[in-house]
């Protein structure tokens, strides 16, 4: 790297730290101990405009591990993950939010305590949400991120460089979540979109310009949308397991769905998430599958997640690569921070107050949390960086968790006379289930065992509840979402 990218690159990282730290002072006490902390530590005291709410919902889940391994596949079909999550988008601004807002949750989790009456089912899924944090999307945040500036630069890939840029990007990532809570991670989130998307389209134009607008040559299973039984995405899982997928990370999961709780009004959070999906529409897409395309027709198939890397490294001018990296760099941090603060709300609202007691300092607590986890992620990147492709490992691994956290939502939602422990026995049986199909049985794709375990544990739920407790649930259509029902 030359003395200007350098300088470009400090410049940048520094300008988007300035103007986060300007819009965020004196705006709320992230570390006191009023009641008023919890609020305003995890959901910026109700205060996230509209713009806010788009910006960061997008770069939560904008990082290199989008950018890096959805490129690294250097085919056309995984742009599916993002077109499906329109729809997520939209199931989560009509469906969730209204339900979120009437109850004045928190977390995602105080809504099953009060749909349950059962804090315990609150603190399960609350567990598992911060096992998927810590052993599957921290890692491989820090391992995507250190894999592409390695690439970028062209340095040695090896084990000793991915940790020491690992540490790097975790040490600066954890500082944005402790001292600034929410507001500093929504608002460095929106400042590093912008960036960020306005020069990943102009690597998608370089990429582009590089072979003369001609993707001639390139296999007709790379450039297709419908993929065969042997790929990545088989067609038919877009009509089971996908839209569960996408229902799960945009309405429940707790880092993204934390930003659209975080506005003043339901209309306001609404506009946000809208503004948020037409961007996940129409520009993403282009960026996290347009260059890896290329790649593979300047270079070949490169392994292991290198694509990216490479053609970013290719095409651009020396004087945009600084900024470029400074974007980066940017969308790692903003997503290892959002899920730092989301894990730590989880802790704080769902464990700790629950089961230990009130806290004294809620930024203090956050902040131990986000320590903790930080270090333990940074122990997981080599297991990362002995993966094939990052983006399927993800989606695979977090197929353990997610259908039966939402199970627990549906059967919540949905049903009225369901007991908690009936409910948890199904979260349970869906972990089981799930590992076995993908990890031993192997009948079918995971995205079909997905849906097939949703079902599973809806169904598990629902006959636990009336063999073993001798309570018949029945439908919820009608009900009031603020009415809780009785312990």
């Amino acid at each position: 790297m030359s003395i200007i990218q350098v300088a470009v690159f400090l410049t940048i990282t520094a300008m988007i730290a300035f103007a986060t730290y300007m819009h965020c002072r004196g705006k709320g006490a992230a570390r006191g101990s009023g009641a008023g902390d919890e609020k305003d530590y995890f959901l910026a005291n109700g205060g996230l405009a509209w713009y806010f709410v788009a910006g960061s919902i997008t770069l939560t889940n904008l990082s290199t591990d989008q950018l890096v391994s959805m490129n690294g596949n250097q085919m056309l079909l995984v742009a599916w993950w993002e077109f499906a999550a329109v729809v997520g988008l939209f199931i989560l601004a009509f469906v969730f939010l209204p339900v979120y807002y009437k109850n004045n949750c928190t977390t995602t989790t105080e809504l099953l305590q009060k749909k349950y009456g059962d804090k315990h089912i609150r603190a399960l899924i609350s567990l598992l949400f911060l096992a998927g944090n810590l052993f599957i999307f921290l890692p491989a945040i820090l391992y995507g991120g250190s894999k592409f500036f390695l690439s970028m630069l062209g340095m040695d890939e090896g084990l000793q460089n991915l940790l020491l840029f690992s540490v790097i990007l975790a040490v600066i990532g954890a500082a944005y979540a402790i001292f600034g809570g929410l507001r500093a991670v929504a608002v460095s989130d929106t400042y590093s979109g912008v960036l960020i998307l306005s020069l990943a389209l102009v690597v998608v134009f370089l990429a582009l310009r590089a072979v003369n607008f001609d993707l001639s040559g390139i296999p007709a299973e790379r450039l297709t949308l419908v993929g065969d039984n042997d790929s990545d995405i088989p067609w038919h899982t877009l009509l089971t397991g996908m839209i569960f997928i996408q229902t799960f990370y945009w309405s429940t999961n707790q880092t993204i769905t934390q930003r659209a709780m975080a506005s003043p009004t339901v209309k306001e959070a609404q506009k946000g998430v809208m503004a948020a999906a037409g961007i996940r529409l129409l520009i993403v897409p282009l960026i996290v599958v347009v260059p890896g395309i290329v790649s593979y027709k300047l270079f070949g198939d490169v392994p292991q997640d290198g694509a990216y890397g490479r053609i970013v490294a290719e095409v651009l001018p020396m004087w945009l690569s600084g900024a470029f990296a400074a974007a980066l760099f940017a969308a790692v941090l903003t997503t290892f921070n959002s899920i730092l603060n989301a894990s730590a709300a989880l802790y704080v609202c769902d464990m700790h107050e629950a089961y230990v007691g009130k806290t004294k300092s809620v930024g203090r607590l956050g902040a131990i949390v986000s320590v903790v986890m930080s270090v333990l992620a940074l122990a997981l990147v080599p297991f990362f960086a002995s993966q094939e492709s990052l983006i399927n490992t993800v989606q695979q691994l977090y197929g353990l968790l997610s259908m039966p956290i939402l199970s627990a939502f549906i059967v919540g939602l949905a049903f009225r006379n369901v007991k908690a422990a009936a409910s948890m026995v199904g979260v349970v049986a869906g972990v089981g289930f799930y590992a076995f199909w993908s990890m031993v049985w192997e009948p079918a794709h995971y995205i079909h065992g997905m849906a097939v375990t949703l079902i599973l544990s809806v169904a598990v739920s629902l006959i636990v509840n009336r063999l073993v407790f001798g309570q018949t649930a029945t439908l919820a259509i009608g009900d009031d979402p603020a009415v809780e029902q009785p312990a």
